[in-house]
């Protein structure tokens, strides 16, 4: 598993690969909102044991990567998901993402047709904020994210632990590293709060249900 900052127009992006870098095709996959590339470990290690080249990251404002103040539109994070395909020089990969990651990869298939061979949503894809909520402020209210920062590491590891006790310890510690960890004991969200609700307008503009019918890959 190797792990660096890839240059992506003005940002970087951490990007995580794991398999030979001549398998093909690649597989890219991309989280969710408020997440990190460490939500796919568990998958990332099965494909890759799979004989894959598999290639995860941390979209802008997330995890490692870096956190411009503005670009969460559903167009700017979709550019920044083409340009990295390319600079790292993958042919046409398949391309999964997970709930907001989901929609990015639709909308993917949509602007950069022959970027991928393939797209993958997984919980996601579908998602069209403005048929479930009747107004913006509505959505905001409903979907803001609580308010982490300055939570205790322990408790919050204890709580993830006892709420998914079903979970594996990957998915415990891939949930665990949406966090920034502070020197004293304290936790904050990689993703801000203000930067959280850019995504979230962005996802409210976006409109897959429109598109769907003229993707020439498959999903």
């Amino acid at each position: 598993m190797t792990h660096r900052l890839v240059q992506v127009g003005d940002i970087r992006l951490a990007v995580c690969e794991l398999g030979s870098t001549n398998a093909q095709p690649s597989i890219v996959l991309v989280h969710g909102l408020a997440s990190n590339s460490r939500l796919w470990d568990g998958a990332a290690s099965a494909l890759a044991d799979l004989g894959y080249h598999v290639v995860s990251l941390d979209q802008r404002g997330h995890g490692l990567s870096d956190k411009p103040d503005d670009g969460y539109d559903m167009a700017t994070v979709v550019d920044d998901l083409a340009t990295l395909i390319k600079q790292l020089g993958l042919q046409r990969p398949i391309v999964a993402g997970q709930s907001w990651g989901g929609n990015v990869v639709v909308e993917l298939a949509h602007r950069h047709p022959t970027a991928t061979r393939g797209v993958c949503a997984v919980d996601g894809g579908l998602i069209q904020l403005c048929d479930r909520f009747a107004s913006w402020d509505d959505c905001v209210e409903a979907l803001q994210p609580p308010r982490l920062a300055g939570s205790r590491a322990d408790g919050f590891a204890k709580m993830m632990r006892r709420v998914y006790a079903g979970w594996p310890e990957a998915a415990i510690t891939g949930a665990l590293a949406n966090m920034q960890h502070h020197d004293d004991g304290t936790i904050s969200p990689w993703l801000t709060f203000d930067r959280h609700i850019k995504v979230l307008r962005g996802l409210w503009e976006h409109r897959p249900h429109d598109i769907l019918a003229s993707l020439t890959v498959p999903v």
